[in-house]
């Protein structure tokens, strides 16, 4: 099943096309890596699949609900963690999850619903293995620790499609190989595009990848079908020969 499909996807500023007529479709499990150097439309074009922007032409559709006809059927079906870790800085981690949490579950009320945030939290607590930070305010948590909050604070809501915007930038080698696991580990258990500049991290982890320049998708496959149009070994290899050609 078709977890994303996009026609002709577009988004125009007053000098600027930042999306150019994007085709795409993802399926559901895959983990889909997006690249391009800075302002080649990455962010652009999940802010449009998250709702958080309005398309200037084209159609989107997540699961089937399309994004600009059924953006609150499309925001309960994602998640996001954004490039520049969104948390509260002045809440503990535990305060965090229980906001979001509470956000995503607005509609529920009484006891039950109470044990259900609850049992949430636990849970995500337990997957990124933040006890020993729960009673932490975020201002005072390391880099590496902020990155985990805030993808357990994306995947809170429980969506079948996880967007992460860089989620590693800024991580030293050890804190980028620890989320490296974390993300491996949801693999085929939600959707997940990553959109990453560190080449390897998107060789590790993508099912495909796709590069794109200035608005436009210019290749997309595996890293084998990418390897053998291009000649060339590696990713990082494989995209300076791509963006050369573009």
């Amino acid at each position: 099943m078709n977890a994303i499909i996009t026609e002709g996807l577009t988004k125009r500023y007053k000098d600027k096309t930042a999306v150019d007529s994007l085709n795409l479709s993802i399926d559901e499990g895959e983990l889909f890596a997006l690249l391009g150097v800075n302002g080649a439309g990455k962010t652009t074009t999940i802010r449009m699949l998250t709702c958080l922007s309005t398309p200037s032409a084209g159609h989107a559709k997540v699961f089937g609900h399309d994004v600009m006809a059924e953006p609150d059927e499309v925001k309960r079906l994602v998640g996001i963690s954004t490039q520049d870790t969104a948390v509260a800085e002045n809440l503990t981690v535990y305060e965090n999850l229980k906001f979001m949490a509470g956000v995503y579950m607005s509609e529920e009320k009484g006891k039950e619903a109470e044990k259900s945030i609850s049992d949430r939290i636990e849970n995500i607590i337990k997957m990124f293995n933040l006890d020993e930070v729960r009673n932490k305010k975020a201002k005072t948590l390391s880099g590496g620790w902020k990155r985990k909050l805030s993808i357990a604070m994306a995947l809170i809501g429980e969506p079948k499609i996880l967007f992460l915007d860089e989620p590693t930038l800024g991580l030293d080698v050890l804190a980028r190989r620890e989320l490296w696991k974390i993300i491996e580990d949801l693999k085929s258990k939600v959707t997940i595009i990553l959109t990453t500049h560190y080449m390897e991290e998107a060789e590790a982890l993508a099912d495909r990848i796709a590069v794109m320049i200035s608005g436009k998708i210019v290749e997309i496959g595996t890293m084998d079908e990418l390897e053998e149009r291009t000649g060339k070994k590696g990713l990082e290899e494989v995209f300076v020969e791509i963006a050369g050609r573009n």
